[in-house]
């Protein structure tokens, strides 16, 4: 299992659309729980890391191309 690493400004896509439409989201805050921001609607969700790392397709660091 690899360990995902997130920082504050990276964009991550999800598998699942929310329900705006939009499947990716900023990065806000980094802990235990992980903190996203929707880039459609601007709603902000605290998430666990487990279950963001399963919910997850990629991550686009800041500043750089799509990385998984």
């Amino acid at each position: 299992m690899t360990i995902l690493r997130y920082s504050v400004g990276d964009t991550v896509t999800l598998k699942k659309k929310h329900p705006c439409g939009e499947t990716r989201f900023k990065v806000a805050r980094v802990g235990s729980d992980i903190r996203i921001i929707c880039l459609g609607c601007g709603r902000d969700m605290t998430i666990p890391r487990i279950r963001l790392d399963k919910a997850i397709a990629t991550i686009a660091r800041e500043g750089s191309e799509k990385d998984d």
